[in-house]
C-alpha cells in the first residue's frame, strides 16, 4: 500500500482549495462592489461552460463553470477590461448608468478591486488566529545547540547552551532575530552578548560571510555566525495576542514569497523551482492526507499566495488595475483608452506564458518527458 493519496484525492482536494479561495476572493469584489451601488451581472467559479447556476432577486447570475482555474465578478457596464465609458455605456438611462462600476469614484473603483486580494489575506489570518488560539505557537530560542569550529561564535567563546541576549545593544528574543540580523552584517564588527548559567559575557568580533553565486554570476555577501538552533519552545496565545500573531506569521509568509520572487528573478534560483496547478493539486492531496488541520493550514498559505500574486502590478490582475487607478489620480483622467487595451493584451499573454511554464515544471517534475524520451 502507497503512501501517495490517489488521483481521486488530489483531484477532490484541488477542487476544494480552488473553490474555496477564489469563491473568497470575488465574493470580496462583490460584497464591496454592493456596498458601493454596483450591479453585478455574473458570478462566477470556474470559466467556459455553465454547469449549473441560478440568477437571484437582484438579476445577477451565479454560477459554476467547467474549467475550475479561477473566476470572476462582472459588474454591469464593465464592457472591456480597461472599464473606459464607451459609447454604449453612455446611451444607458441614467438610473441604470448610475449602477455600473464606471460611474463610481476612482477611491470607490480601486476599493472594489482591492477587496478581492484584501479578503484572501483577511481569511488566511482568520484561520491562522484559530490555530494559535487552539495550539499556541512556535519560537526557535537564540540558545546556540551547535557552535561550527573556526566561527565567529567559537572565537567568542560561545559554548552550546549559551543564549544571545544582544548583538550591537538590540535585544535578541527569537533565533529568526539573530539570523535577520547577522545576515545583513557580512565580514563586520559586532558586539554580542550572551548568558551562560546566569553569567553574561560581552565578546567582540568580525562575522563570518558566505558568498552566494547566482547563474548569471552576481555574487551575494550573507553573514555569519556559526551557531545553529534547535530549541524550540511553543507558546500560549491568547484571543486579544491572536491577531497580532497571525499578522506577524502572515507578514513573514509574504516576506518569504517576495525573497523568493526575487531570487528566481535574479537569478539565484531556477524558474523551474516554480509550480502551477499540478503542483498545488499534488500538495492539496498530500495536505489532505495528513488530517483536516494541515489541509486549512495549506488553504491559508494558498490565500496568502493568491492574494500576493493578484496585488502584482500586472495588467489582467487587480494590481495592474491599481495601477493604471494610480496613474489615473496623479493625472487626474484615466490613461489613454489605446495603451490600457495593449496594457491589458500584454497582461494577458504574460500571465498566459506565466502559465504554460509552471504546467511545464509540473510535468518535468512528474517525470513526464523523462516517461516519453523513455
Amino acid at each position: 500500500m502507497t503512501d501517495n493519496p490517489g488521483i481521486l484525492i488530489y483531484l477532490f482536494s484541488f477542487l476544494i482549495v480552488i473553490g474555496v479561495l477564489v469563491f473568497v476572493h470575488e465574493m470580496g469584489h462583490y460584497l464591496v462592489g454592493r456596498w458601493c451601488g454596483v450591479k453585478a451581472d455574473t458570478f462566477s467559479i470556474g470559466f467556459g461552460k455553465e454547469i449549473a447556476g441560478w440568477t437571484d432577486k437582484r438579476g445577477t447570475r451565479w454560477k459554476v463553470c467547467m474549467l475550475p482555474l479561477g473566476g470572476y465578478v462582472q459588474f454591469a457596464g464593465d464592457m472591456d477590461p480597461s472599464g473606459s465609458k464607451s459609447s454604449d455605456w453612455l446611451s444607458l438611462p441614467a438610473e441604470e448608468r448610475n449602477r455600473t462600476f464606471q460611474s463610481k469614484s476612482l477611491w470607490k473603483r480601486a476599493a472594489i478591486v482591492f477587496a478581492g486580494p484584501a479578503i484572501n489575506f483577511v481569511f488566511a489570518i482568520l484561520i491562522i488566529m484559530g490555530f494559535v488560539i487552539a495550539y499556541g505557537t512556535s519560537a526557535t530560542l537564540p540558545v546556540a545547540s551547535a557552535i561550527s569550529p573556526d566561527s565567529t561564535a567559537a572565537a567568542m567563546g560561545m559554548q552550546p547552551g549559551d543564549r544571545i541576549i544582544s548583538v550591537d545593544g538590540e535585544k535578541i528574543e527569537l533565533f529568526e532575530d539573530l539570523r535577520e540580523k547577522i545576515m545583513l552584517i557580512p565580514e563586520q564588527e559586532v558586539e554580542i552578548v550572551y548568558e551562560r548559567d546566569g553569567q553574561r559575557f560581552t565578546r567582540q568580533g568580525k562575522t563570518g560571510v558566505q558568498i552566494l553565486k547566482d547563474r548569471f554570476g552576481n555574487e551575494y555577501r550573507l553573514g555569519l555566525l556559526g551557531m545553529a538552533s534547535s530549541q524550540v519552545e511553543w507558546r500560549p496565545v491568547s484571543p486579544l495576542e491572536a491577531p497580532a500573531v497571525a499578522v506577524d506569521k502572515t507578514i513573514g509568509i509574504v516576506d518569504q514569497i517576495t525573497t523568493t520572487l526575487g531570487q528566481v528573478i535574479t537569478g539565484k534560483r531556477s524558474i523551474k523551482e516554480l509550480g502551477g496547478p499540478l503542483k498545488i493539486a499534488q500538495a492539496s492531496g498530500e495536505q489532505f492526507k495528513l488530517g483536516l488541520e494541515s489541509f486549512i493550514l495549506f488553504v491559508a498559505l494558498i490565500s496568502i499566495n493568491l492574494g500576493f500574486i493578484n496585488l502584482l502590478p500586472i495588467p489582467m490582475l487587480d494590481g495592474g488595475h491599481l495601477m493604471f487607478y494610480a496613474i489615473e489620480a496623479v493625472r487626474r483622467k484615466p490613461a489613454n483608452a489605446k495603451v490600457q487595451e495593449w496594457a491589458f493584451r500584454s497582461g494577458l499573454a504574460l500571465v498566459l506564458m506565466f502559465m504554460l511554464v509552471v504546467t511545464f515544471n509540473d510535468l518535468s517534475s512528474f517525470g513526464l518527458f523523462r516517461s516519453i524520451s523513455g
